[in-house]
């Protein structure tokens, strides 16, 4: 048995576009792909993978899966081994276990979570619409935000009520057990008492992006300042934070059809975004875009704007984790609202054409806003123009694309007023250094055998044993950093990294020439 974490982090990371195209030629078509069925002969293609949906489907044939479904076909696999077959795709190991008892209830328990907090969800609802309570105060307030019925119901929003026990026993008579509901942190627990978590709140229920119900958070109506404005559910089995986006399930598709997805901070602005007409935007909820967040976020699109307050605090906000997009490939646009608004009022204010104009208009590439930002922080200090360089350079320099990161430099070395080749060599030297597994002082000399084994001929006949000092020149420093990338990453060598080593020999005008057969 492959354990059910494994499986759900191999699905989760897969694209299934990026899966099929190592087989099939895909062209976009909207937000679909489409390409020749490779199960059977077919001249017009009608073979349609969906990004958004996770499947394929052949018009021609009829076939029609998932990622692994597509896997199994095509390579004539079982189910495991389809597994594992994407899971090496995605560099992710994969051990088959033997199920045990205590596995089948991890399993049992898991699936009972889910079902117990669907069934909160619809309590928390019914409050809502239902209770007077919750008319009075919880639907009031939506309302009072402008929001419809229909759309507190889409996103199945509710109320709890000013009561210590009512959700207990509803659920003991509905016969769901308080365990799991203490599981869910929906109950508390103080000297040996047992009381509901969320009391006299609004409540938004967050799904994961299949759309089923995992946590709540719950804001407070009160003007006590002692009450946290939002309080929310604790991490549990079904719930990680850094791994879910508010909204994703209902974005998605919509995501996928722009190849654009905006992300906003609050689940107000995701609601009164999807209210006022625009479908393709999530919220991170308060916190950093974490690498989980962001993978997600690229399985429908490689493009992400995100809208900040135009106040000081929203300005900083937007620094704040954007590297770690760039390191996965995504292209980032900044755009800040006009003082004093949030994405909420904002749409409220001017409606959906000029809210999309303005961002339209007002989108701002991460990077170059970033080295904007910061010259006009700094003026003409030469110590604090320093530090804006290499600020801006270690940004640059986690961009995986060579040709996007020279275009960077390239733009950024105008706006900084400082030669573009000096620029390229700062970033070298930290690309360089973060394929470095091991300091100047820790090298060797001679090249071990296992180094040896990356440099064969054709007939499988090693090269002679050679020196780092016998190929250094004057140069020295680049070329064991050069030798230390080919030879220690040689199996897992990417284009850009050739690049990188091409344009180092170029520059110290050394000719080391390594000629490897075997494509890495």
């Amino acid at each position: 048995m492959i354990p059910e974490k494994i499986l759900a982090q191999i699905l989760d990371v897969a694209r299934i576009e990026e899966v099929i195209g190592d087989v099939v030629q895909l062209k976009k078509r909207g937000a679909n792909y489409l390409g020749r069925c490779p199960f059977h002969d077919e001249k017009t293609p009608s073979f349609t993978v969906s990004p958004a949906k996770g499947i394929y489907k052949c018009f021609g044939c009829g076939a029609a899966g998932n990622v692994v479904k597509f896997v199994m076909e095509n390579e004539h696999l079982s189910y495991p081994e389809a597994i594992k077959f994407v899971g090496r795709r995605y560099n992710i190991e994969v051990e088959e276990i033997e199920i045990t008892p205590a596995d089948r209830l991890a399993q049992q328990n898991r699936e009972g979570l889910l079902i117990a907090a669907k069934f909160v969800a619809n309590y928390f609802s019914h409050q809502l619409f239902d209770n007077q309570e919750g008319r009075s105060i919880g639907l009031s307030y939506f309302k009072e935000r402008g929001f419809s019925e229909d759309i507190v119901r889409k996103f199945e929003l509710g109320y709890a009520l000013d009561s210590w026990d009512d959700l207990l026993t509803v659920a003991q008579t509905s016969g769901y057990s308080l365990d799991l509901l203490q599981q869910l942190g929906l109950v508390a627990e103080k000297d040996g008492r047992k009381f509901a978590f969320f009391r006299s709140r609004v409540q938004f229920a967050i799904h994961d992006a299949n759309g089923k119900v995992v946590a709540f958070a719950g804001r407070t109506l009160s003007k006590d300042p002692k009450k946290p404005k939002y309080i929310n559910s604790p991490e549990t089995e079904i719930y990680h934070k850094s791994k879910v986006l508010y909204g994703m399930h209902l974005a998605k598709k919509s995501i996928a059809q722009h190849n654009e997805c905006l992300l906003v901070e609050g689940y107000t602005d995701v609601i009164s975004l999807v209210q006022g007409g625009i479908e393709n935007v999530v919220a991170s909820a308060g916190t950093s875009l974490t690498i989980e967040q962001i993978r997600l976020i690229r399985r429908y699109t490689p493009n992400i704007t995100i809208l900040y307050d135009g106040d000081a605090a929203g300005i900083k906000a937007a620094l704040r984790g954007i590297d770690l997009v760039l390191e996965e490939d995504m292209n980032v646009k900044i755009v800040l609202l006009p003082m004093p608004e949030d994405p909420d009022s904002y749409i409220r204010k001017v409606g959906k054409t000029a809210f999309e104009q303005y961002i339209h208009s007002n989108a701002k590439d991460f990077v170059l806003f970033k080295a904007d930002l910061l010259i006009k922080e700094v003026g003409d200090d030469p110590v604090k123009r320093t530090d804006l360089i290499r600020n801006i350079v270690a940004t640059v320099a986690v961009i995986p694309d060579n040709i996007k990161r020279q275009l960077y430099l390239q733009k950024c070395a105008e706006l900084l007023q400082i030669d573009q080749q000096l620029l390229i060599n700062e970033v070298n030297k930290m690309r360089l250094k973060k394929h470095r597994p091991q300091d100047h002082n820790e090298q060797q000399n001679t090249l071990t055998n296992e180094q040896l084994d990356y440099l064969t001929n054709p007939a499988g006949n090693r090269l002679q044993p050679i020196k780092v000092q016998e190929v250094v020149t004057s140069c020295e420093i680049y070329e064991k950093e050069l030798l230390n990338v080919l030879l220690e990453f040689g199996s897992m060598i990417y284009i850009d990294d050739v690049l990188l080593a091409v344009y180092l020999i170029h520059e110290t005008e050394t000719c080391l020439l390594i000629t490897p057969t075997t494509k890495k």
